[in-house]
């Protein structure tokens, strides 16, 4: 496969073989050279199915064994439930090993082949780019070091992951149709009474999902499970996967002593083309998914820092104009989805550019407006002075 040898893509290529690569065993520990599932398909002769994912190798990681302050103070007695769910969300700032693994464990059709089990892993240091209270703001960046074939590490591989943004009691979410279109839903205030919202953004801050859901908390763990949410093919199945949709899942966000976990259960939906469940075959298939944040200690991070520090003012930039987007149009269709058409280049590079000090802060707001309208998105057009 071939690809265009910009400096930003190939540093967004590397960042996703990171990703994908398999951690080296740290001091006294031992990692087999084929991965395993313990929860799979009952093992046939012949018929393994491997785990697909990345072969590079990163260096070791060191886990951290004790409990956070942010555990700790989540487990104070006597704090209003409120501040008890916003220490939980905080719990998910951080710096983690993160491990992906994804296996589809009911396909529905008699003749339906098995998908391969997915297995990634990477590292990624959490921020709280804002805490305003009832609304906190948690940016995800990877930091990748790959082990080359002579023993060597590469230089860090830096690139923005994903946001997520938690809502108190919200009067609005934007909820995933289908085909690239999202739309704003108003809600009353009966329906999000002690709950809040999550709202996922991909990679150049264009919204993914959103849903509401209620936190519990034990002395064992806290736990937030979502609604039933619509939400896009991710990476890992838009690369390999043509014949649905839509993802129709819940998500459960667990807070441990020891990091955190989401877990995804996950209907492979078909839709057909004015959004709707295809009446045919509405599904394909189930599959469960882990993300196991384990928290580590002695990481260096400075080069994630450098990053988010350098662009962070442009990328609340571009959410504020999806947020103005959102808050003018009710629905929003976009000419094609932008992690798959490459549509978020442009604010990457612009991005890459602010990092290494390369690139003037005025340029942000025509970058966005240009790469905004290159998607499709109804942007207002800006005024000179």
């Amino acid at each position: 496969m071939a690809f265009e040898s910009t400096p930003t893509l190939t540093s967004m290529i590397l960042a996703l073989i990171a990703l994908a690569a398999q951690p080296e065993p740290a001091a006294g520990q031992t990692v087999p050279a084929t991965p395993r599932y313990t929860f799979s398909w009952p093992l046939v002769q012949g018929d393994p199915l491997a785990p697909r994912g990345g072969t590079t190798r990163g260096p070791p990681v060191t886990l951290d064994p004790d409990e956070s302050i942010a555990w700790r103070s989540l487990q104070e007695p006597g704090i209003a439930a409120f501040e008890r769910d916003r220490r939980a969300i905080l719990a998910m700032a951080g710096d983690y090993r993160v491990t992906f693994d994804f296996l589809e464990v009911v396909p529905f059709g008699a003749d339906a082949a098995r998908d391969r089990p997915y297995q990634s892993w990477g590292t990624e240091r959490v921020y709280v780019d804002r805490d305003d209270g009832a609304f906190i703001s948690l940016t995800h960046i990877l930091e990748m070091r790959l082990v080359r074939d002579d023993g060597s590490l590469s230089e860090p591989v830096v690139t923005k992951h994903w946001r997520q943004d938690w809502q108190y009691e919200p009067r609005q979410i934007i909820e995933y149709q289908g085909w690239n279109r999202w739309q704003r839903r108003t809600l009353a205030r009966k329906q999000t009474a002690n709950q809040w919202s999550q709202t996922v953004y991909q990679v150049d801050e264009s919204p993914r999902y959103a849903s509401l859901g209620r936190w519990e908390h034990s002395a064992s763990f806290s736990s937030w499970i979502s609604g039933e949410t619509w939400r896009p093919l991710p990476r890992r199945e838009w690369s390999v996967r043509q014949d649905y949709q839509v993802l129709l899942g819940t998500n459960r966000h667990t807070i441990a002593p020891w990091g955190w976990v989401q877990e995804e259960n996950n209907l492979k939906s078909a839709v057909t083309p004015d959004r709707r469940l295809d009446p045919s075959r509405p599904y394909l298939a189930r599959e469960y998914g882990v993300a196991r944040y384990q928290r580590i200690k002695d990481a260096d991070f400075a080069a994630a820092d450098d990053y988010f520090y350098h662009t962070r003012d442009f990328w609340n930039a571009v959410r504020a104009t999806w947020t103005q987007v959102f808050s003018t149009h009710g629905e929003v269709t976009l000419r094609a989805a932008v992690d798959q058409a490459g549509l978020f280049r442009s604010l990457f590079d612009y991005a890459d550019d602010l990092a290494q000090g390369k690139a003037a802060a005025g340029d942000g707001p025509r970058i966005i407006q240009e790469a905004l309208q290159d998607m499709g998105a109804p942007v207002q057009a800006r005024t000179s002075h």
